[in-house]
């Protein structure tokens, strides 16, 4: 928007913007939080705010708006509206950002301005942005340098962490040389590096800095005391570099110091003269003696070479050869009758640039006139310079030399034997003559003894003798399998183990020598595939979880094979137990339990078993059971699971119970469950009916005799608190008195009492029918008997006489027959009969009730008077069934009835 606003406004506005333009210069530290600010642009231009105070109309609003978003447009924020520059979110850091140049370090969209007086100096870093202030009225383009000033946020660092020197040892004090690698940082001024120092100067050392034309700084060691590289060859120190900030930040690495060396010492014998007497029967070849000189220098300036001095005359040249490099004086031409008998070799030893140091041997030779015997060795085992190499399980007997003994004068019998330990024997070989035989007599074992050195022993008549020293290397052979430390390696491990666990480290060893000697380890095949088995350190390991309740014990074998050819191996069994954690909460046979329990159970009787199981082992298996719930009625056995009532229970109290049962294992946390039981009680026949009606055997009931035959008289209504079979009642009258007592009949099932016959005249009186109550119990069933009186009149004109009839004891034969109870349809046929008898039977009954219920209400209302005397008279009674009935013992008291 901004270049298609430049095309409109046309060559003079164009020109008079850039005659307008500004340079503004702000600065700021490195590494300010976003929001900071920098400056304000409408402020420092002077330019007219909204808020300002103008005489003229008000202006359009002023617009500040970055010309590019290049890289300096990334760190800064500006308000469009005021002109306020902001630090943004993103961190300057100058040490990243500014590229160091000649002049000042200049980075942003535009060219670098030219230097004046009010410019950043040349070591600052510039932002340039360009900012257009709009509208056309100020109009103007703004140049903004923004200077970052440096902080000490980097310390010095080395570019090596270890910096080495070399200083000669003849160095004089106040040699001076330069550190190579010197410090660095990044900050600049003084932020950058300002000193070094040594932590540890010796009192031979000491610091410089010197400061070239660029400003770079350049750390140099002074020697400041006499070196000398045969007393101390190396300095060891830490180099610090510290710039000028506050507080200043440090930098070091290690600075070694190699002290070199230079020619200052010449050789040096220990000893001025040295005596040696010889032989005169010594053969060429034979040593003498050896000089030694000592160079403290190093290197090229320590190399000695050794030389006879001119004084040595040339025949002892001629007799002893020396070695020029190792000093070594051997004898190079016999001895004879001639040769001198003491000879003075001076010896010279010659170091670079040196004054030759000079020892004296003085050689006396011993004249011999009788040889001593020789020793001739040929071999048949392998040998090498001396030393006989024989592999171990070697047959006995194994040729390992032959010698041959001799006197070179050939006047003397010599004799020879062996010397030393082993299992070696040297014999005559025959036929030969002074030819012996060396050979084993046992096998050899490396495991045993790797070196024997044995001696051939030869002397001759006149006592002299001549050792022969021969050395027998046993050769090591894989005879030996691996040894496990353990044949049976028991372990354990806790049961829910954490993956790759470490079990065991195996250990075998194996006698052999070398690669014969290497154990490795192999898991058997019987191994299950989770074990690993680590082949160079022997480290068992299990990969998985294991569970003690899946599986507890684990036995398999692992290997232990040499490297040898072929390879031995021996095998070893590993046991594992998996010990038990309380993982597992104890669990019930079944969620739900029901027992059936006949009531009337004796207490503390077994109801039933409560079955759980806990799949851990020990005390963490261990359960012990409890009752969440009825606790003042059951009792649970916590060992057997046995689930006992402390009272007898009666079904008719509560039919049903249910009971919590906690299962708690001995785990310490313990974990426990919980099973539901549910207790039903059977009923037996423990209750006999009880008889609602009539109430009384005192009671009596007035029954008219025009009643019709079939009519319902009364009924007997009894209940049975038992349930089931046990509360099924069947009735009926084991008893009769009476006119004519077969006139009444009872319905089983229901009770009523019925009248079978029509009433004559000569069947008028009281009527005494015995009623048995009797349930359907198992196995044996209850009863309960009540007494129902019928007084057949027309009316009760006589109570007194009623009351004496029924306290009279009635001489009733018991019929002992059990009730049938039908189970036939309740519907019964009527007996034919015409409707029009039945209308006026029932017309005749409802007249008669009629007129009975008024002479009844009569004779109530004439006996209130008389009821406190018989209040407590009217009880129930339950005539037990005995055969023959004892009515003395029954209360005659009839009792008012108001159902009539």
């Amino acid at each position: 928007h901004l270049l298609l606003f430049l095309l409109f406004v046309g060559p003079f506005n164009c020109f008079a913007s850039y005659s307008r333009a500004t340079e503004l210069f702000y600065s700021l530290n490195e590494g300010l939080p976003a929001g900071v600010l920098i400056g304000s642009l409408a402020r420092d231009l002077r330019l007219p705010t909204a808020g300002g105070q103008h005489p003229v109309a008000p202006q359009p609003p002023l617009s500040f708006t970055l010309a590019s978003r290049g890289l300096g447009g990334q760190y800064v924020q500006l308000d469009n509206r005021s002109g306020e520059l902001h630090t943004s979110a993103m961190e300057i850091d100058r040490e990243a950002l500014c590229v160091e140049s000649s002049g000042a370090t200049i980075f942003g969209g535009a060219a670098a301005a030219s230097s004046s007086s009010s410019s950043p100096s040349s070591e600052s870093c510039l932002l340039l942005l360009d900012v257009l202030v709009l509208p056309q009225e100020y109009f103007r383009l703004v140049k903004v340098k923004i200077a970052i000033r440096d902080v000490n946020d980097n310390a010095p660092h080395f570019p090596v962490p270890h910096i080495r020197l070399s200083v000669p040892e003849n160095a004089p004090v106040n040699t001076r040389l330069a550190i190579e690698h010197p410090a660095l940082d990044p900050d600049v001024g003084t932020n950058g590096v300002q000193t070094y120092r040594l932590r540890d100067n010796y009192g031979v050392f000491t610091l410089d800095v010197e400061e070239n034309e660029s400003g770079e700084r350049t750390p140099y060691l002074i020697v400041m005391g006499a070196l000398d590289r045969e007393t101390r060859e190396e300095y060891v120190t830490v180099i610090v570099a510290e710039d000028g900030g506050t507080p200043p930040l440090v930098g070091s690495a290690t600075l070694t110091i190699d002290i070199s060396d230079i020619n200052d010492n010449c050789p040096q014998f220990s000893d001025s003269q040295l005596n040696i007497t010889l032989y005169g029967n010594s053969s060429l070849g034979t040593h003498v003696a050896t000089v030694h000189a000592v160079d403290m220098d190093l290197g090229s300036n320590a190399q000695i070479t050794y030389s006879y001095s001119q004084k040595v005359p040339q025949p002892s040249r001629d007799l002893f050869h020396l070695d020029e490099s190792t000093g070594a004086i051997m004898l190079s031409s016999k001895v004879d009758g001639d040769t001198p008998k003491l000879h003075r070799l001076i010896i010279l030893g010659n170091g670079p640039g040196c004054i030759p140091a000079v020892i004296t041997v003085l050689v006396t030779i011993i004249k011999v006139m009788m040889r001593p015997p020789e020793v001739v060795p040929r071999f048949i085992a392998n040998e090498v310079e001396g030393v006989v190499y024989l592999k171990e399980l070697e047959p006995v007997n194994t040729p390992i030399a032959f010698f041959t003994i001799k006197d070179p004068d050939e006047k003397y019998k010599v004799n020879c034997y062996l010397d030393g330990d082993g299992p070696f024997r040297l014999s005559p070989y025959k036929p030969y003559n002074n030819e012996y035989l060396l050979e084993t007599t046992k096998l050899l074992d490396y495991e045993t003894q790797q070196l024997y050195e044995i001696s051939v022993v030869a002397w001759n008549s006149e006592g002299f003798h001549v050792n022969k020293i021969i050395k027998v290397q046993v050769l090591d052979d894989n005879d030996n399998s691996p040894v496990f430390s353990q044949q049976l390696i028991e372990l354990s491990i806790e049961e829910n183990n954490v993956p790759n666990a470490f079990l065991t480290k195996l250990h075998a060893t194996d006698a052999d020598s070398g690669e014969r000697g290497q154990v490795s380890y192999f898991l058997g095949s019987d191994a299950p595939s989770y074990f690993a088995l680590d082949k160079t350190t022997g480290v068992l390991t299990v990969s998985t979880q294991l569970d003690r309740e899946e599986k507890e014990k684990y036995r398999y074998t692992v290997k232990a094979v040499d490297s040898g050819f072929p390879p031995r191996e021996s095998i070893a069994t590993v046991t594992i137990t998996v010990l038990d954690k309380n993982d597992n909460s104890p669990r019930f046979i079944n969620k739900d339990f029901s027992f059936f329990v006949p009531e009337n159970f004796p207490g503390f009787g077994e109801i039933g078993v409560i079955s759980v199981t806990d799949a851990d082992a020990g005390q963490n298996g261990w359960v012990a059971l409890s009752v969440l719930n009825g606790s003042d009625i059951f009792v649970i056995d916590t060992g057997k699971g046995v689930l006992r009532a402390k009272v007898s229970l009666d079904r008719e109290q509560q039919s049903s119970y249910v009971l919590w049962i906690e299962a708690v294992d001995g785990g310490d946390p313990a974990l426990s469950s919980t099973a539901k039981i549910t207790i039903l009680l059977l009923d037996i026949n423990d209750n006999p009916p009880l008889v609602l009606f009539p109430q009384s055997n005192m009671s009596y009931l007035l029954v008219l005799p025009s009643t019709l035959p079939g009519s319902p008289i009364t009924e007997v209504y009894a209940v049975d608190k038992d349930t089931g079979m046990n509360a099924v009642i069947a009735y009926s009258i084991i008893g009769r008195r009476g006119p004519r007592p077969e006139s009444f009949r009872i319905d089983p099932k229901t009770g009523n009492i019925t009248l079978e016959e029509s009433l004559m005249q000569n069947d008028y009186g009281l009527y005494r029918l015995l009623v048995k109550v009797s349930d359907h119990g198992y196995p044996e069933p209850l009863h309960s008997t009540v007494m129902v009186n019928l007084f057949v009149n027309d009316t009760v004109s006589n109570e007194s006489y009623i009351e004496s009839l029924l306290r009279k004891e009635p001489d009733i034969s018991v019929e002992e027959k059990q009730p049938q109870i039908s189970i036939e349809p309740a519907h019964k046929k009527m007996e034919s009969a015409s409707c029009m008898p039945t209308l006026v039977a029932l017309s005749i009954i409802s007249l008669g009730s009629t007129a009975l219920v008024t002479g009844m209400g009569i004779y109530i209302c004439l006996r209130k008077g008389k009821k406190h005397h018989r209040a407590d008279e009217n009880l129930e009674v339950q005539i037990p069934l005995n055969g023959r009935i004892n009515l003395h013992m029954l209360e005659k008291k009839p009792m008012e009835i108001s159902n009539i």
